[in-house]
């Protein structure tokens, strides 16, 4: 269904050319459920805060076969550790990048449903940044490196 006018793709109508004749596809993300910034907000009163530190950190891995692999890991895990959080609870996200690490880390939670980037961001060696949001949508998420920027 597109903007109210539903029409069955495995008809003999032409997909491409019905969207076309409607005007197209307006592809829009959805906005974050849960304002970004100070984790004191008064939005989050009340809820229970789960407390998520990771530390961005390379190391080097041996692959057994052909020499060594250099991965950015979160904690030095691949993959991550979990977040498990229960719908309605704040989920307080704190990324610290040693000093001396080669570059700067960032992280990206689709769960929080806003970009890392401005929102998050790089954090550069030697600093830790924190984000919070409430885990408003039930499910499974990834989340990874947003790299520097």
């Amino acid at each position: 269904q597109l903007n109210g006018t539903a029409f069955d793709i495995k008809s003999e109508v032409d997909s491409l050319q019905k969207i076309r004749d409607m005007g197209g596809l307006e592809l829009v993300m959805p906005a974050a459920f849960a304002t970004m910034g100070d984790c004191d907000s008064a939005e989050y009163q009340g809820r229970t805060v789960v407390e998520f530190p990771l530390t961005g950190v390379s190391i080097t891995l041996p692959t057994g076969l052909a020499g060594d692999f250099n991965a950015m890991t979160f904690s030095e895990q691949i993959p991550g550790p979990t977040l498990r959080v229960t719908q309605g609870d704040v989920v307080k996200m704190t990324l610290t990048v040693p000093d001396g690490e080669a570059t700067p880390h960032g992280n990206d939670m689709h769960a929080s449903q806003v970009t890392a980037v401005p929102t998050f961001g790089a954090v550069q060696p030697g600093t830790s940044k924190t984000f919070c949001y409430i885990a408003e949508v039930p499910g499974v998420y990834k989340y990874h490196c947003s790299g520097v920027n």
